[in-house]
C-alpha cells in the first residue's frame, strides 16, 4: 500500500508505527515542517513542507487558533499537490489533525482512506476547565464558547475520516459520540525491553555526582515545568520533602517552555516563579540536593527512572503522559494524583499510590512512607511493571494492534 503520514514534527506518535509500516514492504511518505530537505528516515521518504509569510490580519482573537490552523492547511495541501501532479496516489493517510495540516488532503485525494490520531476533543466543562482554582478563566461564562470555536479543526476533519485511534479511553471519550464510535483505543506503546529496571544502573552527569540505586532519589518530570502537570503544587511540597528526608535527592527534569496552559505572568518561567516562592524555605545546604536537568537525552532520562525510588507524577485532567509508563515500565514507586487519565494505569497500592492534585501534605506524607517501605515499593514496582508488559507494550500488544488498525482500513467503506 501506499500511504501517507501527515505530522508537523514527523515522526511525532508515528515513531515506531511509520518504520514498521515501510520495513513489511509498504511505500510511507510523510510530508512534515520538522525538515527543510528531502530526506530517508527508516524507509519512510520524509518531504518538507513550509509555511507562508503572512501580513499581520485583524482577526477575532476566538478565531486565531482556527486561522493558523487554515495556514498550515493550505500549506500542507500546496505540498501534498505537487505530489499529486507527480502522480503520487496514497491508499491510506495516516494524520495527527491537531495543526490542522490534514483539513484539504481528500480534496486531492477523495479515494484515499483517512485515519486521524485523536489525542483530545476539548471539552467546554469542569474538570478540563478551570480544574485549578488557582488559575481561573479571565471570563468564565465566556469561556466555553472560546473552546468550542477551538473544536472547529476537529469537525472539520471528522466528515472526511473512515477511523481514528486514541492512546487511552480517557482522550477517546473526549470525542463526541457520532465520532467516539470510530475510534479504536490502542496505546502508542512502552518499549518495556529498554524502559526496565536495572539494579546496578549508575550515572554521572556532567556538573552532577555519581547516581547509583544506594541513593534516595526522588524523581519529577514534565515535558516542560508548568501548572498542567503540577509543577506548582510539587514545589510547595519540597520544603518539607527536603526537611523529612534529610539524604534524598529530589531530580526535576522538564524543559522552561510552555506546552499546555496560559503563559506565565511578568516574563518569567513557571520554572522561575515557584522556584522564587519556596526558595526562603529551604536552606542552602537542601537545595544543593535539588537537582534541576532540563531536558536531557532519553537514554540518560531512562537511567535516571531506573535509579527512582519514588516518582512523582502529577497531571490536570489532560492527555497522559509517556514519561508516567515508563517510570512504572523501569518499576519505579509511583504516587500520583487522583485525575482521570491517571486512573486507567494507577490503581492505589495496586500499581502506585494516589493523592489528591491539590493535596501537597498528603503527597509528601505518601512519598515518604514509601521511602521507608522497601517491600511495598517493591511490589508496586513489579505491579505497574507487569501492567505496562501486558497491556501497553510496544513490540508485542501496541505496535501490533496499529498495523492491524491501517490494514483494517482499506476494508473500511469510504465516507465522501
Amino acid at each position: 500500500m501506499k500511504i501517507l503520514f501527515i505530522h508537523q514534527n514527523f515522526p511525532g506518535q508515528y515513531k515506531h508505527l511509520a518504520p514498521a509500516l515501510a520495513e513489511a514492504g509498504h511505500d510511507c511518505i510523510a510530508l512534515t515542517l520538522r525538515v527543510k530537505d528531502t530526506t530517508n528516515w527508516k524507509g519512510v521518504d520524509v518531504r518538507p513542507y513550509t509555511l507562508p509569510k503572512r501580513d499581520g490580519q485583524k482577526l477575532h482573537p476566538w478565531l486565531l487558533d482556527l486561522d493558523t490552523k487554515v495556514t498550515r492547511g493550505e500549506a500542507c495541501y500546496r505540498a501534498a499537490r505537487a505530489l499529486r501532479d507527480q502522480g503520487y496516489k496514497p491508499d491510506i493517510i495516516l494524520a495527527h489533525p491537531g495543526w490542522g495540516e490534514s483539513m484539504f488532503l481528500r480534496d486531492l485525494w477523495p479515494r484515499a482512506r483517512l485515519g486521524l490520531y485523536c489525542e483530545l476533543y476539548h471539552e467546554p466543562g469542569y474538570p478540563h476547565l478551570d480544574f485549578d482554582p488557582e488559575f481561573p478563566s479571565n471570563d468564565p461564562e465566556s469561556q466555553p464558547l472560546r473552546i468550542r470555536l477551538k473544536n472547529l479543526n476537529n469537525h472539520l476533519h471528522f466528515p472526511m475520516a473512515e477511523a481514528g485511534i486514541s492512546p487511552t479511553r480517557f482522550q477517546a471519550d473526549t470525542f463526541p459520540a457520532e465520532f467516539r464510535d470510530r475510534i479504536t483505543i490502542c496505546h502508542d506503546g512502552i518499549d518495556t525491553a529498554m524502559s526496565r529496571p536495572a539494579p546496578n544502573v549508575r550515572l554521572k552527569l556532567k556538573g552532577h555526582t555519581e547516581y547509583t540505586r544506594d541513593d534516595e532519589i526522588i524523581t519529577f518530570v514534565n515535558r516542560n515545568l508548568e501548572p498542567y502537570r503540577g509543577y506548582h503544587v510539587f514545589m510547595r511540597a519540597l520544603p518539607r520533602l527536603l526537611k523529612e528526608r534529610p539524604n534524598a535527592r529530589v531530580i526535576i527534569i522538564g524543559g522552561d517552555e510552555v506546552s499546555y496552559g496560559a503563559q506565565p505572568p511578568g516574563g518569567k518561567t513557571w520554572k522561575q516563579i515557584f522556584r522564587e516562592e519556596v526558595a526562603s524555605q529551604i536552606s542552602a545546604e537542601n537545595w544543593k540536593r535539588v537537582h534541576f536537568l532540563g531536558r536531557i537525552p532519553h537514554a540518560d532520562f531512562t537511567r535516571i527512572l531506573q535509579l527512582s525510588r519514588v516518582h512523582v507524577y502529577l497531571t490536570y485532567p489532560f492527555v497522559l503522559s509517556w514519561s508516567l509508563m515508563e517510570a512504572m515500565a523501569c518499576e519505579a514507586a509511583i504516587v500520583a494524583s487522583d485525575t482521570a487519565p491517571v486512573r486507567e494505569v494507577i490503581t492505589d497500592d495496586e500499581t502506585g499510590r494516589m493523592v489528591d492534585f491539590f493535596d501537597g501534605e498528603t503527597l509528601v506524607d505518601e512519598v515518604c512512607e514509601l521511602l521507608e517501605d522497601a517491600e511495598a515499593r517493591a511490589d508496586l514496582g513489579r505491579n505497574a511493571r507487569a501492567l505496562m508488559q501486558s497491556q501497553y507494550d510496544l513490540k508485542t500488544i501496541c505496535l501490533p494492534r496499529q498495523i492491524k488498525w491501517v490494514t483494517e482500513l482499506m476494508d473500511l467503506p469510504l465516507v465522501v
